[in-house]
């Protein structure tokens, strides 16, 4: 009972501090996008040298308390993570196996996922003014988490199987939460367009950059997920593939990603095609991952 308290301490926390640190980086972009637009109307007026040419927009200065701002989103968005990592962790514990036989924990799961996929990208490519969008979907994950019953109840027959259960799910976890910067980076791009239009986000071509890895990363993962669901369903249902709705909207899903790595190899389809790709992409994750909820079939339990 101890443990159950902390773990619901820890995900309370670490969701006010998700809410905070999405509302702060709504405020980073927006400081930024209006600093650095007033800043480079004075550019424009005022030049720099006999030629007239204004000073270049990477040269310009962030605004006041901008820096700050992203810096304590940013660490908010760790200590986030960590918290509710914590709380899942906790949760393991007591049942003994992966936490996410259920939707409750599922949904925790995956804004874990987004949270540490967007920490890990984030180390090696400038996107803190995207970031609203994946702690956005983080948080949404969260909230709709918060309505869910959280009580500890045994598994169905279908899924009392801890190793597959805890490995199957948890690359289902890490592939969605990855896939779900590639979406943030897609809209980013769809946005700044290939001309750079707007100084307070990330070039198209780090958008781009990031949005690749992100289904780089993803990608193989998504796949061995399916293949130990397909796996797992000869031990539990005697068939490897049977056309399940969630089994389905998963190879849809695999494919659509394949197309997109497809796409940004073709010079005809690479940029805003292939963003919108990862754009539709995402929605499918989001059906795959809800779909049970609407379609009867072998995968409809979440605990509701």
């Amino acid at each position: 009972r101890l443990v159950a308290t902390l773990s619901n301490y820890l995900f309370v926390t670490g969701a006010l501090l998700l809410l905070f640190a999405f509302v702060l980086g709504v405020a980073y972009t927006t400081l930024l996008a209006v600093g650095r637009r007033a800043t480079t109307t004075s550019a424009q007026l005022a030049t720099t040298g006999p030629d007239g040419v204004a000073p270049a927009l990477d040269e310009l200065s962030d605004p006041p308390g901008a820096d700050t701002v992203a810096a304590l989103a940013h660490g908010l968005t760790w200590a986030s993570f960590l918290l509710m990592a914590g709380s899942l962790a906790a949760r393991a514990v007591i049942v003994e196996r992966g936490p996410w036989g259920n939707m409750y924990e599922f949904s925790i799961a995956f804004a874990v996922g987004i949270l540490g996929g967007y920490l890990f990208l984030q180390r090696r490519h400038p996107i803190r003014t995207i970031a609203f969008l994946p702690l956005g979907v983080a948080l949404f994950l969260v909230g709709y988490a918060s309505t869910l019953p959280a009580t500890i109840e045994p598994l169905v027959p279908a899924l009392d199987n801890p190793p597959l259960l805890t490995v199957h799910v948890a690359m289902a976890m890490i592939a969605y939460g990855v896939l779900a910067v590639s979406f943030g980076a897609a809209v980013g791009y769809l946005v700044q367009g290939e001309g750079d239009r707007y100084g307070w986000l990330p070039s198209h071509k780090v958008l781009d950059e990031v949005a690749y890895r992100s289904v780089v990363i993803g990608f193989p993962i998504f796949a061995t997920m399916i293949i130990l669901g397909s796996y797992w369903a000869s031990i539990a249902w005697g068939r490897y593939w049977g056309w399940d709705p969630k089994e389905t909207s998963a190879l849809v899903t695999w494919l659509i990603y394949a197309v997109y790595l497809h796409a940004r190899s073709q010079p005809s389809w690479r940029g805003r095609p292939a963003a919108l790709i990862l754009v539709i992409g995402f929605g499918a994750v989001l059906f795959t991952y809800f779909g049970n909820l609407f379609f009867s079939g072998l995968h409809s339990y979440s605990g509701l």
